[in-house]
């Protein structure tokens, strides 16, 4: 029988799909210190806590491997991620609360999670990565069950996951800076299967960490294979490469907020050309006009209305190369293409910003560029070299 956990009937829909929802690894953390506090201080031996999260939605959560000492009661809880590819579910997060003189709350981290090394994430360098959100909700249940409980002593919260160190290297952790295991996380305690809004956050963390270590311009490709290209044939800084997945419109208007100078995007044409209509959204599902952009660009280039409407039925970008390439106008129409992008790049941020793209294709290979790539290019050298 399916054990209930206070999110039957949440759900989004995804293409089409019904995704359940699921709770954080802050949700996790709370709901153990919740049931560690009350067996402490009220004596008393659960099987299931109630948490209500900061969405309102109110989890009724298991509880795992209780174990008890004189002053101490420790216990787990398993994240459930939903139906989110979430590294972290499955995880068991222990939240061990002991008794202590010193009155208060104090929230540490233990084994399994991670140790913040960079400046720009939400704890300061050498803390733990324990969020404000789930730190808040560990702080407003056991101020609660001390008052009911007339407990006027401190309490030491030790947060652990045992198989984090083992779980970060499949997260975003490494990149920012958070070393040593996993964050807990959440803002609203809740997973909701692959939010736009939970991208467009971890694309923010990873770019204000990068800020506020003294990037002033930044390395952006849309998703693996600019990386592997960028790191196969570009004199870059690979490693500090930051992905922005289809949200380019999103990446120049956080960027522009936190006061960066320049972004140089490296990416596969298929992204990208969709740019060169002002498409800043580059999921299919948003627009997919590339035959139709190529098309029209190569017509600019002199191609002839019998080729640029055989461009017009092609399936992908490499079937549209192939056709502009026998018309022996590839470098025109990439001239036409990349003046366009720069266009439409330099217009989201009001001319503030010094903006480049470099395009490729994995059969092609590079195709072309805007201008101020190589000045970019100098510059990012220049920046991480210093750093």
């Amino acid at each position: 029988m399916e054990k209930k956990t206070g999110l039957e009937g949440y759900y989004s829909i995804v293409n089409n799909k019904k995704m359940r929802f699921g709770y954080t690894t802050g949700s996790c953390a709370a709901g153990a210190a919740k049931a560690a506090t009350q067996m402490l201080l009220e004596g008393k031996k659960l099987k299931y806590v109630d948490l209500m999260t900061p969405k309102g939605i109110l989890l009724h959560l298991e509880i795992l491997h209780i174990t008890r000492g004189e002053n101490w009661v420790s216990c787990a809880i398993k994240k459930d991620a939903g139906d989110d590819p979430d590294a972290t579910n499955g995880i068991e997060i222990f939240t061990k609360v002991e008794k202590i003189q010193e009155r208060g709350i104090f929230i540490q981290g233990g084994i399994g999670v991670g140790r913040v090394t960079k400046k720009g994430l939400e704890q300061p360098v050498g803390k733990a990565a324990i969020n404000k959100v789930p730190q808040e909700m560990i702080q407003r249940e056991l101020e609660d069950i001390c008052n009911e409980a007339d407990y006027e002593g401190g309490l030491l919260v030790v947060v652990s996951v045992p198989k984090g160190k083992e779980i970060a290297v499949r997260t975003f952790n490494p990149r920012l800076g958070i070393e040593g295991g996993i964050s807990i996380l959440g803002t609203s305690g809740i997973v909701e299967p692959m939010s736009e809004a939970a991208l467009i956050k971890s694309i923010e963390v990873e770019m204000r960490q990068k800020v506020e270590n003294g990037a002033k311009y930044l390395l952006v490709t849309p998703g693996n294979y600019g990386a592997t290209y960028m790191k196969n044939h570009l004199s870059l800084p690979f490693q500090e490469n930051m992905k922005c997945s289809n949200y380019v419109g999103e990446t120049l208007d956080m960027a522009m907020s936190m006061g960066v100078e320049g972004i140089l995007f490296i990416s596969h044409i298929g992204k990208f050309v969709k740019v060169a209509a002002g498409i800043m959204n580059t999921h299919s599902r948003c627009a997919d006009a590339r035959a139709e952009i190529l098309s029209a660009n190569a017509l600019r280039a002199g191609i002839s209305l019998e080729s640029a409407k055989e461009i017009l039925n092609t399936v992908t970008t490499d079937e549209a190369l192939e056709i502009i390439q026998r018309e022996g106008i590839l470098d025109s129409v990439m001239k036409e293409l990349t003046d366009r992008i720069l266009f439409y790049l330099n217009h989201r941020t009001y001319n503030r910003m010094l903006l480049g793209a470099v395009l490729f294709s994995n059969e092609f290979g590079y195709l072309g560029e805007t201008e101020h790539v190589k000045e970019l290019t100098d510059l990012l050298n220049l920046q991480y070299q210093k750093g």
